[in-house]
């Protein structure tokens, strides 16, 4: 382990120190969950901070791991970490902040606090978004050493680009609460469930709603997409030698997944829960799955061309 860790200090100090803030709230988060037995909107209190901490742990070794290997940009590279590092700790913070409150951190516009710092979250992941796309741009132009992990890369930055941006469907006001908005009654604004009240009863760990949709599971396949395609490419040696298969494998899988992604936010979209897809969830998916594996085959077949 020491390797990997010494490669993302040297790629990028400030996502480094992210990362091992979140580990150490990740391990606060714990013992909240073990020690306080508050419950809000139906599951316990420290449990959104704890999957927010676990998350940027992977985000930011993830980036940080593949900075190191830069050729060029390196000083925009180290700023646009140090600015994901300063907003990821602000908009953790401020959920931790809520969460000791008692209060929702998401959609919350209740008081006039509530309305701000939700509003500050808003303003923070957008600033988050467009450092990491720096990022993108920065390893697109560079890429890694081999073909497979350049594509791998470029891919799936573009994945965890989408899953960030796949959080907007969130923030949409539903028409119960503009309703009760123009009311002048307190509600929340947005929601992650489709078809049911938020904090209905969901899945183990997670927390995925088992009664309608839920565009957190779009959101976390998006946002874990580099992560996917990075660990695609790194095991795919062991069975595929030679570069050129690997990487069109490489594009393959990340297409793949990207259809994933479509398909989940889709069927949530729908209202419908991730453990209960009805028969054109199940037909589009047996469709992706054909598609990828004819892909899959194309590929592996295709000519490989003479070493240079």
């Amino acid at each position: 382990m020491t390797t990997p860790l010494r490669t993302a200090l040297r790629g990028s100090a400030s996502l480094t120190f992210l990362a091992a803030v979140m580990a150490g709230l990740l391990v606060i988060s714990a013992v909240g969950l073990y020690a306080d037995d508050r419950v809000l909107g139906g599951v316990p209190i420290w449990l959104k901070p704890t999957k927010f901490a676990l998350s940027f742990v992977f985000y930011a070794l993830t980036l940080a791991w593949l900075l190191a290997h830069l050729r060029r940009g390196r000083r925009i590279a180290r700023l646009a970490g140090a600015v994901i590092a300063v907003t990821a700790v602000l908009e953790v913070g401020i959920i931790v902040f809520q969460a000791a409150r008692g209060r929702a951190s998401h959609f919350n516009e209740a008081t006039p606090l509530d309305e701000r710092l939700w509003g500050a979250m808003g303003a923070l992941i957008v600033v988050l978004w467009l450092a990491t796309a720096v990022i993108t741009v920065l390893l697109w132009r560079d890429g890694m050493p081999d073909r497979a992990g350049t594509w791998a890369v470029r891919l799936g930055l573009v994945l965890l680009l989408a899953g960030l941006l796949q959080g907007l469907t969130m923030v949409t006001p539903t028409a119960a609460q503009l309703a009760l908005d123009e009311q002048g009654l307190a509600t929340t604004m947005g929601a992650h469930a489709v078809g049911v009240p938020d904090g209905g009863p969901g899945m183990p760990v997670t927390g995925w709603s088992t009664t309608g949709g839920d565009l957190r599971v779009g959101h976390f396949v998006g946002i874990h997409g580099l992560q996917a395609v990075l660990l695609f490419a790194m095991l795919l040696p062991l069975v595929v030698k030679d570069d050129a298969r690997r990487s069109r494998l490489v594009i393959v899988f990340a297409f793949a997944y990207g259809g994933l992604l479509v398909l989940v936010t889709w069927q949530a979209l729908r209202g419908q829960p991730l453990i209960a897809p009805d028969a054109t969830t199940l037909a589009a998916l047996a469709a992706l799955v054909v598609a990828t594996a004819v892909a899959a085959a194309i590929s592996w077949l295709r000519p490989v061309p003479p070493a240079a």
